[in-house]
């Protein structure tokens, strides 16, 4: 998923999928941070909306690998806030139900993009020695996934599932979908939600897109 994908079910989509050309909720129906002023396009998945969806996800997950030990596998950084919330919520559910998960958490960095461009150059960080993966169920939450995959399955996990935030509409992506997809959207470069353009746009909590002059803002 060279485009962004958190990033990484059963496709439950609870709201009608924005199309290509759906313009976004405007920005004055939502609190930002006011130094992202002109910086934007639109909203298009508040926050509210996101936090639902993640917990749904969290539910499916429970069901599906409740009978076993998981590492959750995080990509950072894009994919660092939905995995947080999506442990946070599955952690909930494991507390008060009668299938427990006992988890663990495992951080790796891969980074692909300059500006709003993904590049061949993939570098991952944090992932030489993944032996203890062995024998467990893996749950990996970020971007990049069919790169990443490969390099998880030389350390012969039971099971592997993808969980993704995103999933955007473009020709071919459909070859390496995640097993848990929060939302489908349309090929726009969006940020918020930890996902950012040059560092800029993490401590933003919807995912907005970004718009021309704020490219040329934080242009490296």
């Amino acid at each position: 998923a060279t485009s962004r994908t958190l990033q990484t079910c059963f496709f439950f989509f609870p709201l009608q999928e924005p199309h290509d050309d759906w313009p976004g909720y405007s920005l004055d129906l939502f609190s930002y941070p006011a130094h992202y002023s002109g910086d934007l396009d639109c909203v298009f998945i508040p926050h509210g909306v996101i936090m639902d969806r993640t917990e749904r996800l969290a539910r499916n997950i429970m069901d599906d690998l409740g009978d076993h030990d998981i590492v959750v596998l995080c990509v950072l950084k894009g994919g660092y806030q939905f995995c947080a919330d999506l442990v946070d919520r599955i952690k909930a559910l494991s507390r008060n139900s009668n299938r427990s998960i006992p988890m663990r958490v495992h951080f790796i960095r891969l980074k692909s993009y300059l500006n709003d461009r993904s590049t061949e150059d993939l570098h991952i960080l944090g992932a030489e020695d993944l032996s203890f993966l062995a024998g467990k169920a893996i749950v990996g939450t970020g971007k990049t996934m069919k790169t990443l995959l490969k390099h998880v399955e030389a350390f012969r996990p039971k099971m592997i599932k993808v969980a993704g935030l995103l999933v955007k509409r473009v020709p071919h992506n459909w070859a390496c979908l995640p097993d848990y997809v929060g939302f489908e959207i349309p090929n726009r470069f969006v940020v918020g939600y930890a996902l950012d353009y040059n560092e800029y746009f993490r401590d933003l909590n919807h995912i907005c897109v970004i718009s021309e002059s704020g490219k040329i803002k934080y242009k490296i």
